[in-house]
Parts: structure tokens; sequence; C-alpha cells
């Protein structure tokens, strides 16, 4: 069930993404194009306090058109290794430091058009030191409790797919008991 590429042409190569035209050729034999934005992977943090409250963070997303709560998250970097880029992105994002990792899931965020694969870690034991953000991010961080992040979501104030994710996979890690000190 496989497709073959026949032929790739960039179309746009920008700061973050490659966008292709990829001439395929399906199993049936005929032919078609797919629309491909190529980008890095990334990493989603859900760091939770002693006290089970997810540290929030809450932006505006210009493609979408507005502010959003996510739990953090950024780029990979060349080189950078998930955990790395994770507690790279804690701290720049919210000014705290874990000393806990645990990676639980790896998943695609939109497979049908898009190359990036998202790592989600749990991050616990954290110390509060100060928040390194770049130039161009302004992010209000908020601890909020994980059942309160649930009713959020449940309630569509937070939509984000990777915070939804993240926050249902707290839970299940909670509930289970299976989150090692």
């Amino acid at each position: 069930m496989t497709e073959k590429t026949i032929a790739s042409e960039t179309v746009y190569t920008g700061k973050i993404i490659t966008v292709r035209k990829d001439l395929m050729r399906f199993p049936n034999g005929h032919s078609g194009i797919r629309e491909v934005v190529a980008c890095a992977d990334a990493v989603a943090v859900v760091a939770l306090t002693d006290r089970n409250e997810v540290l929030m963070v809450k932006q505006y997303r210009h493609p979408v058109g507005q502010e959003l709560w996510e739990i953090p998250a950024g780029k990979i970097e060349a080189g950078e290794k998930p955990l790395q880029c994770a507690q790279r992105e804690l701290e720049e994002e919210t000014g705290y430091l874990a000393q806990n990792w645990h990676q639980i899931y790896s998943f695609y965020a939109s497979p049908g058009f898009c190359t990036e694969q998202i790592y989600l870690l749990l991050a616990s034991d954290l110390t509060k030191y100060s928040q390194k953000l770049d130039q161009d991010e302004f992010i209000e961080v908020e601890k909020i409790s994980l059942s309160a992040a649930l009713q959020m979501a449940a309630s569509g104030q937070i939509i984000d797919a990777k915070t939804i994710v993240g926050l249902l996979a707290a839970e299940r890690f909670i509930s289970q008991s299976s989150i090692p000190d």
C-alpha cells in the first residue's frame, strides 16, 4: 500500500518550514500530487508540580489569530536530542528546571501533510529560576491544577492538540501511579 515518489519540487523554503510538491505513483498505478510541509521535530513538556499543577503557557498564535493555553513546547535544533530540547524549552518559556524527566509518547501532529513528530515528556521535581524568552516570544506562565486544565480542555478553553494529549497522558500516569520519583 505504499506510494512511490516520482519527482519532488521545493516550492518554498522559510525559517522553520519547507514546502514541497511531490509527484507520486499510487498503488493502483495512477499518479497524483502530495503537498508536504517539512519541518523540524518538536518537544512538548507536561511539567507537574508536587501538587499536581501543570505549568501552562498562554501566548498569541498568529496562524489561528488568538491566544492559546499550551504546555511548553518548541522545535528541536540540529544535533539536539528531545530531552535536551525539552529541558531548554521548559527553562526558556517558564523559568523552571526539572530533576525528573520521562519521555512518554511521540506522535505526528498532522501526518496528512506535515513531517513534524512531537516528543511528549513529563517533567517533575520542579525548581523556579528565571524565564529566558526569545526576542519574539511573549508568554504568560500559570500553574493550573491538572483537573482544572482537563476541564478547560473539555470545555473548549484549551484547543491545542499537543496540550490535550499531554494533559490526558499526565492524568493516565498519575492515576496509574506510574510516575517514578
